[in-house]
């Protein structure tokens, strides 16, 4: 016999240990949700390249304005998602952590970017302390025009999900920039765990939290956040981390906060582009047609089989080297000198990396200049 159970739809039957296959916005098809009209903001998680054993400062301003053009060419908004995992945030000191938002500050005064914060010094803790976090914040919100990424960290994520909220809550309590919750990829610390319907919709409706940022392996969270956040009209912007299925977000008209936004910039800005109606104003490369560019679908998958690539697992079954196969490609693109990563960082990939990313880069760049994608290489 067929499973008819009743599923929750209404939030306030919601329980810190509902799953989310208890509710409807497990269930929701893709098809329900897509989009055709909103051209979201792409945000970036820009690496901080190395040279030498020191931070490439040319190299990291010239990959910005790199990023910053393909956005222009598309009309795509660009943040830029500073200190955060490809941003070495687990290696840097405090020192250096401040010194790349000054300096980013100070050659793009009018450019929005978005700080990646997590926990300092709690390695001996057993338990979870909020003012951790304060060191982190204190420096990155000294600026404006900005918002703070709370990344989890060990304690906080290994709480159940009314403490887990209630530590959210006393992070936000320190915030006086916009926050955006961040759920860490399984695959890249084992420990890692999404947020269950309950804990995510208690956040959702938190003032200090304007949006979130989600990506897994084995489970569409991204899906079920978008379900959710469309079907009860909450003020919170869903944002999609998941660098394997980078198109979902784009067919849904919301956010990207990816690493992949480097790596693939220009073609991730044509597909937001190609993947509106040709009524919206904002599409800057119409059909003729009134409809979308069908082209895109083919373009979705080329970057997508390139990032699989910079995003494959290691023997470890860890995405985390995929900082060092951005590098490659950043050099390989002409934009950084070496593919040098944090001299502190053992997320690396092997010394065929450089092949393995020109054989990866193949495919995307065959279809850019079929498409006239620029900025992509020749």
């Amino acid at each position: 016999m067929a499973d008819h159970r009743a599923l929750i739809s209404n939030p306030a039957d919601l329980k810190p240990a509902t799953a989310w296959n208890e509710t409807v916005w497990a269930y929701t098809s893709e098809e329900e949700l897509v989009d055709h009209t909103t051209k979201a903001r792409l945000c970036v998680a820009t690496l901080l390249p190395f040279k030498d054993k020191k931070p490439d400062w040319d190299g990291f301003t010239k990959s910005v304005r790199w990023m910053q053009q393909c956005g222009a060419y598309y009309g795509v908004e660009m943040v830029f998602v500073l200190n955060a995992d490809t941003g070495y945030i687990f290696d840097l000191s405090n020192e250096l952590y401040a010194e790349v938002l000054k300096r980013f500050r100070a050659e793009f005064p009018e450019q929005r970017f978005i700080a990646g914060v997590t926990a300092r010094g709690a390695e001996n803790d057993t338990a979870f302390k909020a003012e951790r976090y304060w060191p982190l914040l204190d420096i990155a919100q000294e600026h404006d025009n900005c918002e703070m990424m709370i990344m989890t960290s060990k304690l906080l994520n290994t709480l159940e999900n009314e403490p887990r909220r209630d530590a959210y809550f006393q992070i936000a309590e320190h915030l006086i920039r916009p926050g955006i919750a961040h759920a860490l990829e399984p695959s890249f610390v084992p420990w890692a765990t999404p947020f269950d319907p309950w804990l995510f919709h208690e956040i959702a409706l938190h003032p200090a939290y304007v949006g979130g940022k989600v990506s897994t392996l084995d489970e569409p969270h991204f899906h079920y956040w978008a379900a959710m956040c469309k079907g009860l009209n909450l003020p919170f912007s869903p944002h999609s981390g998941d660098d394997y299925g980078i198109a979902t977000a784009i067919k849904l008209g919301l956010p990207l906060l990816i690493g992949a936004g480097v790596s693939a910039c220009p073609l991730i800005c044509a597909a937001r582009d190609m993947w509106l109606l040709d009524s919206v104003a904002d599409k800057n490369f119409k059909t003729g047609t009134g409809r979308f560019d069908t082209r895109v679908y083919k373009l979705f998958e080329a970057f997508q089989s390139f990032e699989d690539l910079v995003f494959r697992l290691d023997d470890r079954m860890s995405a985390s080297p995929y900082k060092h196969s951005t590098a490659h490609v950043l050099h390989q693109l002409g934009l950084i000198e070496s593919p040098e990563a944090h001299p502190d960082c053992k997320d690396l990939r092997g010394a065929d990396e450089a092949a393995r990313m020109a054989e990866a880069m193949r495919r995307p760049k065959r279809l850019a200049q079929k498409l006239g994608i620029p900025y992509f290489g020749s």
